[in-house]
């Protein structure tokens, strides 16, 4: 039996003795451990433990007695789960990643040149906080998805969808979650990017306000739902395929997304533009609709989902956390955009693919925890704190996906650099070995800081008792965004000041 170090304080025995007092006549009142628990939760009655209507004040927080059930970790299924992970081949981890990582990268490549059509756009030449706009909304998107892919995969480890009513109410609640994260945070986001837009640029304009709002209203609501189900079935299909829906889910999160949202909101933001003089109204009505009708009934319907309610709750911070930090990348590509011809192109990769692959590292490292350890107890195989080459190279379980994962950016990284340039320039080839080697480092850079932070902050939050899948991956995404923007700023700054500054065709056209 597995017995986890936590003080009785944490515990009120006389409610939980209440409830067992037929398993346990004899316990004197300070003798209930959790250790107590473990030990006798198993002998209780499946129907018993089943019934919803009977809490206890178990370990933290009213539980119900099905939770103390839950907790039940015998030493045998912990260690088998432990080894389980120890034992995954490197090569199975690198062909369940590579394959979507690849897919991914296409999708951060498409969203590149798409930023670098679109910025033509009489709208994105006018409205100015539309550039601070795209890497929160394109950042909003990810997260939303990549925390319920990572909820989803938690609970595939867990068993949770083998019954079809469950999967169900759980697809309802994480998708009606989503729209309203989505609704909300939009909102706030296109506030952010024009006031922000107003202090940078200077002045401030209701109409260009109501067109961010709408614009990016509709974008956040279309694309999640639509790309939500597509993530759901990748979820199930792989998990019945006995794949690791970790290593592919987050990954495939973003491999379209970030295109579609593009495309999804340069069309609204350009449809909108043209009518935002003479049909103002118009952008009012569609707040309107999203906000008085819409997001009530969502809210209505994520409350009553026992999957979801808690998180509708308490799920905001990380999402309008990341909402700031990803904001704050916008103006940096909102700087850089005039400055330096090509940027846009390779902004949303470095980002992309950082926020990829550090978003499957948390999804693994979050599952490791779920099966092995209960809420609030650091497992015997991993560590909160320690070195970043314990945490990248070899020290700890997570640091063999860890080592994995940087390895994979390097060519892939490299692939994607020289695809993105040819498909920019029309086949013409402008990348100059110094870019290369610049635009490689600064994205190592990125991705191994990436990494050790979401060690750090994944456990840590584990240690406090919150849930990773739905806290870390908004922080980790967002902090993706701004490493990457002022990192890849950085280096072409850097590239400027020896004269090796990357020179695309259309640049030596003019």
């Amino acid at each position: 039996m597995v017995v986890y170090p936590y003080s009785e304080d944490n515990l009120d025995p006389k409610i939980t003795i209440s409830v067992l007092s037929d398993k346990i006549p004899d316990m004197p009142d300070n003798q209930l451990t959790v250790s107590t628990i473990l030990s006798i939760s198993s002998d209780i009655p499946p129907k018993e433990l089943e019934a919803e209507n009977v809490k206890v004040e178990s370990l933290y927080n009213g539980k119900s007695l099905e939770s103390i059930k839950s907790i039940a970790i015998s030493e045998a299924e912990a260690e088998v789960a432990a080894e389980t992970i120890e034992k995954e081949h490197w090569y199975s981890i690198t062909l369940q990643v590579f394959i979507p990582f690849m897919i991914a990268g296409i999708g951060t490549i498409g969203a590149g040149i798409v930023l670098g059509n679109v910025e033509e756009y009489e709208v994105f030449k006018e409205v100015k906080a539309l550039y601070i706009l795209v890497p929160s909304i394109i950042g909003l998107k990810g997260n939303l998805d990549m925390c319920l892919a990572s909820r989803l995969s938690t609970q595939a480890h867990m068993g949770t969808m083998k019954s079809k009513r469950e999967l169900f109410k759980m697809i309802v609640g994480n998708v009606g979650l989503v729209q309203v994260q989505a609704i909300v945070a939009s909102c706030l986001v296109a506030i952010f990017a024009v006031a922000a837009s107003a202090l940078v640029n200077g002045g401030f304009d209701w109409e260009h306000a109501l067109l961010l709002s709408a614009s990016g209203i509709l974008t956040a609501t279309m694309s999640c739902f639509i790309l939500d189900f597509v993530l759901i079935a990748v979820i199930i299909i792989t998990h019945k395929m006995k794949l690791n829906p970790d290593n592919v889910a987050t990954p495939f999160a973003a491999s379209i997304g970030d295109v579609v949202s593009l495309l999804v909101l340069s069309s609204w933001a350009s449809l909108l533009y043209s009518i935002h003089e003479t049909h103002p109204w118009v952008m009012v009505a569609i707040l309107g609709v999203y906000i008085v009708l819409v997001l009530p009934v969502w809210v209505l319907i994520v409350r009553k989902n026992k999957y979801t309610k808690k998180v509708l709750t308490h799920g905001w911070t990380p999402v309008l956390c990341a909402l700031i930090i990803s904001g704050m990348g916008g103006l940096v590509l909102d700087s850089a955009v005039d400055q330096f011809t090509g940027f846009v192109v390779f902004q949303p990769i470095i980002n992309g693919i950082g926020g990829n692959l550090v978003s499957v590292q948390a999804s693994r490292i979050s599952t490791m925890l779920h099966k092995t350890s209960l809420m609030g107890v650091i497992p015997p195989h991993t560590q909160q704190w320690v070195w970043p080459w314990k945490a990248l190279i070899r020290g700890v379980l997570p640091a063999k996906s860890a080592r994995i994962l940087v390895l994979m950016m390097i060519p892939g990284q490299a692939v994607f650099l020289f695809v993105a340039d040819l498909i920019y320039n029309e086949g013409v080839s402008c990348v100059e070995p110094a870019f290369a080697l610049t635009y490689i480092g600064v994205s190592l850079i990125q991705i191994m800081l990436l990494l050790y932070i979401a060690h750090i902050i994944i456990h840590t939050m584990w240690r406090f008792k919150m849930d990773p899948d739905n806290s870390a991956i908004p922080y980790l995404t967002a902090l993706g965004d701004l490493l990457g923007s002022s990192l890849l700023l950085l280096a072409f700054m850097f590239l400027r000041e020896i004269h090796q500054e990357y020179n695309p065709i259309i640049l030596a056209n003019e």
